[in-house]
């Protein structure tokens, strides 16, 4: 099974050093592929502008993703069911069905924006970055979450008892016990973004190349193994940033 799953990735890692310039025998090892790739402005400007929507994404859906676990860890309010429903949603259903609704959605937005404003605004980075924080915010309030079963409540107790206010509790104790948690849910929101094909595809406009769509449009044309480079660099900065999220939150 691990053969089947992986093997693919090891012959793509494997052909993008070989010196065939269709990538699909090996002929000799070289990097000319990796120079070629760095070289290139416009897969270097894609991957710059992912890293940006990524950026920005993840700092986001963790503000966001860490108050609503601690609301839904800490507090009993009425629709709590629905919302701890809500959470899973983006986890469970298919990506490409999250991906359409975004798109209804936005539409659904800039037609109401030009009807009240008379402007015509279009898919843009904006568009990209909300429909990322909105994939991205699941998985870190189940992130930060998780590292709030085990919390130890007497620790803030102790706190107020001792003079400390809600404020200087929550900063002193409950965040630095619970940022292992938070740094995870943050590498692993970073990478879901950096990754994130069909949500880009679909909410990206004009002037917004990202690396993921892409990799995609030069696919389509032909494999060379500039391509295989570039996949190669994108899967070696995910299983970093896995295996970091992984480290960060066994530290708890």
């Amino acid at each position: 099974m691990y053969l089947f799953l992986y093997g693919p990735i090891l012959v793509l890692v494997v052909f993008s050093f070989t010196r065939d310039e269709f990538g699909v025998r090996w002929t000799g090892f070289t990097l000319e592929w990796y120079v070629r790739m760095f070289a290139n402005d416009r897969l270097m400007g894609a991957a710059g502008n992912t890293l940006y929507v990524a950026f920005v994404s993840t700092v986001v859906s963790t503000i966001f993703g860490t108050l609503l676990a601690l609301a839904m860890e800490r507090h009993r309010f009425r629709g709590r069911t629905g919302v701890d429903a809500v959470i899973y949603l983006p986890v469970v259903i298919p990506e490409i069905a999250m991906a359409v609704s975004l798109l209804a959605f936005s539409a659904l937005v800039l037609e109401f924006i030009r009807v009240v404003t008379g402007e015509v605004v279009r898919r843009s980075f904006l568009t990209v970055i909300i429909g990322h924080i909105a994939f991205s915010i699941s998985f870190v309030t189940i992130v930060v979450r998780a590292s709030l079963k085990h919390f130890d409540r007497r620790l803030e107790e102790a706190a107020r008892d001792l003079g400390a206010n809600s404020w200087q509790t929550f900063w002193r104790i409950t965040f630095p016990m619970i940022l292992p948690g938070i740094l995870g849910g943050a590498l692993l929101a970073f990478t879901l973004s950096l990754d994130n094909f069909i949500i880009s595809l679909f909410l990206s406009g004009p002037g917004t190349s990202l690396l993921p769509v892409e990799v995609y449009n030069k696919v389509r044309r032909a494999i060379t193994p500039e391509i295989n480079a570039i996949s190669t660099l994108m899967l070696a900065v995910s299983i970093t940033l896995v295996v970091l999220s992984q480290l960060v939150q066994r530290r708890r």
